[in-house]
């Protein structure tokens, strides 16, 4: 691959919802380019983009790949992105390093969730758009009401450069309303436009021109004037429009059968900017912030997008550069480890395959390997010039699992494994819920948390066992009670002996207490520290449920001790045991974790989703209305939201999405504490039975 410089790249960034035709459309853009000698299919898993074994066997985008395509002595990063919603992590990262993107629509099903959910990422990071009408070839295709459908989702603005010439199995082309001209097959046979759509033609002609003029003062006077502007005059305004984002024009294609896709390609070069045209970006200093652009002459900023295990070439490490220009084997500074890195080989990405190069140039993509300390959103340039660039919000995963590992060799790889995991995919997180004893994974839904396992499996060769997470509850008292204990044990020789008499209250703001209230010396106070441990060792794994003691205040008041067989041992066991009895006669209750739940649905979804919340105990806070969709605030039980992910996609058709975090503990119903209880006693009955 020849070296590109800043002016001759673009970033481009393909989204939409899953089976819009993506990844076939990279696909053609190679081949039609001739960048690859055949059309790959995706039911053979013979595509370029997709290359995983696992997009192989769901048939599906999981990851974002890299297509660079070389055309008119330009080179075009496409960034194939998945479209299913549970890898959304993945949109957000190739859109952080892009600089325009196309939201394809299926010409049968319309704009769908994944359509509304990308329009939104495009929309937060700013960035000049296209709207493609894709697979216009197949049966009942309907280009006007594919088109029409985008207003359900979205108040964005759009302009046909492009009709269709003909539908479903007729499709033999475009329209082209800039050069007034039909493009029969892939765009390289130009013809008049035939008679049939003069009309279609000339309406959809003006509305182009009214949008173009909309792009300068000078334009739009001309155009109020006249009524008219020139081609190269339609060309400047249309580029000014969406470049400010004010307009997305619409193009029509049928990608997997190569048709449509010269203009396509044409118009990119045209109407979207190169890295050089875009504007600075903010990075944070020691100082404050320092605008970046790209420029081979400017300090060396590289942004890390992307990380991946390779079981046969290690880590790679994929980059955009910033500013500044990258050599293979050179030294680069870590701003946010603060340590060196040696970059050995750089290449440029394409599928599962590199291309070494010496250099990439400021706004390129590029990929180095075996980095040791880099991960996904890092910034890595000059020791003498430091800087940090901006890393984007990622949504967090909210569908929680429990975690084991399958054999003891894996339980020495568990924590390392996830932490790779969550370095590559910043939308999954893992912690250890010490409440519960479990090792939690989070991640955006079943399928993802699916994946993650599996390439845990096949890239790090660590296996797991994947099961329902246990809700963090807690036990506390609600009375006052006393107990004792002795522990007494003779066999031959010294025997252990120790009387423990203790007192337990609730305790306000405070997760325990411990007071030695023992007058008279019944028993030695060097005793105390015994009596805690054994204490604590409760406080840790429960009485009635299994789950941590909070708010209570212990007093020892009295007990016995021994003078020969008396040992720290035995009041360690007297406290613990005298502990649990008077535990379960001051009416020990369930405390349960209550969330503060925001979930934001369209009008038409609330009733639905109303009725599925007063089924989880949930009690509503507040209602708001923004722009056709409905904002509900309510707090619920932990316990009831474990699967709401799955659910309210169900409820939504996909459209809903909700935030929770942590508000505060509760007293848990009576009901629900008894089933605990229950479910307890049957857990150690099974392992006395072991």
């Amino acid at each position: 691959m020849k070296e590109y410089t800043t002016e001759s790249i673009r970033n481009i960034a393909l989204v939409s919802h899953s089976s819009a035709g993506k990844t076939m459309l990279a696909e053609a853009f190679l081949h039609f380019t001739g960048g690859s000698t055949r059309l790959g299919r995706i039911e053979d898993g013979t595509t370029v983009s997709d290359y995983d074994e696992q997009e192989h066997k769901r048939g599906i985008s999981l990851y974002t790949t890299v297509i660079p395509v070389e055309y008119k002595e330009v080179k075009l990063n496409f960034l194939d992105t998945p479209g299913y919603t549970d890898f959304v992590g993945e949109v957000v990262s190739a859109l952080r390093v892009a600089d325009s993107a196309v939201v394809l629509i299926d010409s049968v099903s319309g704009a769908e969730v994944g359509t509304e959910i990308a329009l939104n990422y495009v929309n937060q990071f700013n960035l000049p758009r296209f709207i493609l009408v894709n697979k216009m070839d197949r049966e009942n295709a309907n280009f006007q009401k594919a088109l029409a459908s985008i207003k359900e989702y979205s108040d964005i603005r759009t302009v046909q450069v492009q009709i269709p010439w003909g539908e479903k199995a007729d499709f033999k082309g475009v329209i082209d309303l800039l050069s007034m001209k039909a493009y029969k097959g892939d765009g390289k046979t130009v013809v008049e436009i035939p008679a049939e759509y003069k009309d279609a033609v000339d309406e959809a002609r003006v509305a182009l021109v009214e949008a173009a003029a909309e792009g300068e003062d000078a334009l739009l006077e001309k155009y109020l004037d006249s009524g008219e502007l020139t081609a190269e005059e339609i060309i400047r305004g249309l580029k000014a429009v969406v470049l400010s984002g004010a307009y997305a024009p619409v193009f029509v294609a049928a990608g997997g059968h190569e048709i449509g896709l010269a203009p396509l390609l044409d118009a990119m070069l045209n109407f979207f900017p190169s890295p050089a045209a875009i504007a600075p970006v903010k990075a944070e200093t020691k100082n404050g912030s320092e605008e970046i652009k790209a420029s081979d002459a400017g300090p060396l900023a590289l942004y890390v997008w992307k990380t991946t295990a390779d079981p046969f070439v290690g880590k790679q490490t994929f980059f955009r550069v910033y500013s500044g220009m990258v050599t293979s084997d050179s030294r680069v500074w870590n701003h946010n480890k603060n340590t060196e890195e040696r970059f050995g080989t750089i290449s440029i990405p394409r599928g599962k395959d590199t291309t070494s190069v010496k250099v990439i140039h400021s706004g390129d993509l590029g990929v180095v390997p075996k980095l040791s300390e880099t991960v996904t959103g890092n910034t890595l340039g000059d020791k003498a010039h430091p800087l940090t660039l901006p890393v984007p919000a990622y949504p967090n995963g909210l569908y929680r699992v429990s975690i084991l590992p399958k054999t003891q060799a894996d339980s020495t790889k568990i924590s390392p494994t996830l932490t790779r995991l969550c370095e590559e995919d910043m939308t999954l997180s893992w912690h250890n819920e010490m409440a519960t004893n479990q090792t939690i994974l989070q991640g955006m839904g079943d399928q993802h948390i699916d994946v993650a396992i599996k390439r845990a499996e096949t890239k790090f060769q660590v296996n797991f066992i994947v099961g329902e997470p246990k809700v963090p509850y807690q036990e506390t008292i609600t009375k006052k009670a006393n107990a004792m204990y002795r522990h007494k044990k003779q066999t031959g020789g010294s025997g252990q002996f120790g009387e423990v008499h203790l007192r337990v209250e609730p305790l306000a703001d405070k997760e325990y207490e411990f007071v030695w209230d023992v007058f008279g010396g019944a028993i030695s106070q060097s005793y105390f520290s015994s009596i805690q441990k054994g204490i604590l060792s409760v406080l840790k794994e429960g009485v009635i449920a299994g789950y941590p003691v909070r708010g209570v205040l212990v007093a020892v008041t009295d007990g016995k001790e021994h003078p020969v067989d008396s040992k720290p041992v035995a009041f360690e066991i007297a406290g613990r045991e005298a502990f649990k009895l008077a535990f379960k006669d001051a009416s020990p209750v369930l405390y349960e974790p209550i969330m503060i739940v925001n979930i934001i649905v369209p009008e038409d979804h609330m009733g639905d989703v109303l009725g599925d919340l007063n089924t989880r105990r949930a009690r509503v806070q507040g209602m708001n209305s923004e722009k056709g969709r409905s904002i509900i605030t309510a707090t619920v039980p932990l316990a009831e939201m474990l699967r709401y992910t799955t659910q309210l996609r169900s409820l939504t058709g996909g459209r809903g999405i909700f935030n929770m975090e942590f508000s505060s503990y509760e007293v848990a119903p009576a009901h629900i504490q008894a089933e605990i209880v229950a479910a307890r006693q049957k857990e150690l009955a099974e392992k006395k039975e072991e």
